[in-house]
Order: C-alpha cells, then sequence, then structure tokens
C-alpha cells in the first residue's frame, strides 16, 4: 500500500502543478509560446483544484494519518472542477482550442485514475 500511496501522491502533485499553470494561463499570464484568454471563474476553480490536489498530495507524500482520505477527497473536487470546465467548453460560446480539450480529456482520465485507486485503498483498508 505504501507504494500506491506514494504514486497516488505524485500523480496528485502533477495534476496540482497542471491545475497551477493553466490557473495562470488563464489569468493572463503567457507560459512561453502558450497563452489563453482570460477567464475569471476557470481560474477560481482551477485555484480551488490545485488546493485540494496539493492537500491530498501533501498528506499522502508526508505519510499523515489522513493522506488517504485527502487523496479520495482532493481527486473527487479536482475531477468535479474538470467536469464544470468540460462543460463550460462544451456549452460555452465559440471554438474552443486543442490545447483545453486535450487537457480536459486527458486530466479527467488521470484523475478518475487516481480516485478509483484511492477508493480501492479505501475497501481494502476496512
Amino acid at each position: 500500500m505504501d507504494a500506491l500511496r506514494r504514486a497516488l501522491g505524485a500523480l496528485a502533485l502533477v495534476c496540482a502543478l497542471s491545475f497551477a499553470a493553466f490557473a495562470l494561463l488563464h489569468s493572463g499570464v503567457a507560459l512561453g509560446p502558450v497563452s489563453e484568454p482570460v477567464i475569471v471563474p476557470a481560474v477560481v476553480v482551477e485555484t480551488l483544484c490545485a488546493v485540494a490536489a496539493l492537500t491530498g498530495a501533501y498528506g499522502a507524500l508526508a505519510d499523515r494519518r489522513w493522506a488517504w482520505d485527502g487523496l479520495l477527497y482532493g481527486y473527487a473536487v479536482a475531477l468535479g472542477g474538470v467536469t464544470l470546465g468540460i462543460l463550460a467548453v462544451a456549452f460555452g460560446p465559440g471554438e474552443p482550442g486543442a490545447l483545453l480539450l486535450w487537457y480536459h480529456g486527458t486530466t479527467a482520465a488521470l484523475l478518475a485514475g487516481g480516485l478509483t485507486g484511492a477508493f480501492y485503498v479505501s475497501r481494502v483498508r476496512r
């Protein structure tokens, strides 16, 4: 279980960093050649997702008692935020860029895998 906890913590950390990067992009900061339009609601949601994923990653990588619960809740909150982003892109005005479509799909798949792993451990620990 220790290796799975560390792997899920590392995945949560990577997701938190990607949420922070996209929060910067949606706040108008260009990261190299990549830029996105300013979308304030996306910045708020991505910041909350980054905090949730970072909290879960900290609990898992620092071996806290609440590590599994932190991962479970962190992945659930982040997946909810990504789902909200997918709906906003699908029903929003204009044509979404390829980067946003790729990012939402890939992140949703990674978070669903992490959430599945956290749920698996919650069943095994009983």
